[in-house]
């Protein structure tokens, strides 16, 4: 039922279409051999069918959502599970990351430099017209991927039924890009992973961190920015599926939405109230923003006190939020 960006063809589309129809005179058939009063459509209320599109944050990559896209498949939704370029699918592995020559990392060319939000923008509303194509659409972003989510909701308002925001960066006119919005005194109480960066942003074009150290304090910080509540065995199970950069133009490219086309679409926040990343202050200074531009529509806010950045370790509560957005 969920699936990645990059499975999905025009052919197969058709096929699919093909086999549905098929599939619904199999499940007629079905029904009237149960007999009157026994039809699967009697026992359980028909539910609009909604295509769930996730994008993921900085430095992160589509499967990152495997478990909550587990929860919204068996509840009968369609789950895509974007990964941005030359993360996830084609992702970018240094060869000096690969056998830890930290002299080698802090040079080695990365082919995410020059990447944008233009480039994310186009990945993810790509995504989106496909997906609008069978239903409604709920667009929902993590971390970095709230401004692909800003963008997506500028450029195409009237394919989405709802967008989220996971403990995610909402750009104001205040704070226009990802990087206004770390710099903001609200997120003051942030772990930056700085003193963790490989080589020179500027030079390599990308924040290049280090994700196999094994170094103690470099541990601790990162589990802190990431999930402090989490055992150390998960702890390490997120950590395998990082990836070393991140195209500085990402965190500096403007992704403000306007009242008139962002700004008119059902949004909803889940507020993270121990996220050592994008600061609880700074969560609720964004949906403030946002909020104060458009009056009329303002953000559906679902409290989760005790989740760090990556959320709950149980995906079921987030899901079930999700899962309400399709109604």
């Amino acid at each position: 039922m969920f699936m990645t960006d990059d499975t999905n063809e025009e052919g197969e589309g058709a096929t699919r279409r093909t086999a549905l129809r098929g599939l619904g005179l199999a499940v007629g058939g079905m029904a009237l051999a149960a007999g009157p009063g026994t039809s699967p459509a009697a026992a359980a209320p028909r539910r609009r069918l909604v295509t769930y599109v996730l994008v993921h944050g900085t430095h992160s990559a589509g499967a990152f959502w495997t478990p909550i896209a587990r929860e919204l498949g068996l509840r009968g939704h369609r789950v895509v599970m974007v990964d941005q370029p030359r993360h996830g699918a084609e992702a970018f592995v240094a060869e000096s990351y690969q056998r830890q020559d930290l002299a080698a990392m802090a040079v080695e060319p990365s082919p995410l430099k020059g990447l944008g939000l233009d480039d994310y923008e186009a990945r993810v509303a790509g995504i989106v017209r496909r997906a609008a194509r069978n239903g409604p659409v709920v667009l929902v972003g993590h971390s970095l991927g709230g401004v692909s989510v800003s963008r997506v909701g500028e450029a195409v308002p009237h394919l989405l039924h709802h967008i989220c925001y996971m403990a995610a960066f909402c750009p104001s006119r205040v704070l226009p890009t990802a990087d206004a919005c770390t710099a903001a005194p609200e997120n003051a109480n942030a772990v930056s992973p700085v003193e963790l960066t490989v080589g020179d942003p500027d030079r390599l074009g990308v924040l290049r961190l280090n994700f196999r150290t094994g170094v103690s304090g470099e541990l601790a910080l990162l589990k802190e920015m990431i999930c402090a509540d989490y055992p150390d065995a998960d702890f390490r199970r997120i950590l395998a599926g990082m990836q070393t950069d991140e195209p500085v133009a990402a965190y500096a490219g403007r992704a403000v939405g306007r009242a008139g086309r962002w700004g008119r679409i059902p949004r909803t926040y889940l507020r993270f109230g121990r996220d050592r990343t994008i600061a609880t202050a700074l969560q609720d200074r964004v949906i403030a923003e946002a909020d104060a531009a458009t009056p009329g529509n303002g953000f559906r806010v679902h409290d989760f006190p005790e989740a760090s950045h990556v959320g709950p370790l149980d995906p079921t509560p987030v899901a079930d939020v999700l899962d309400r957005l399709a109604g």
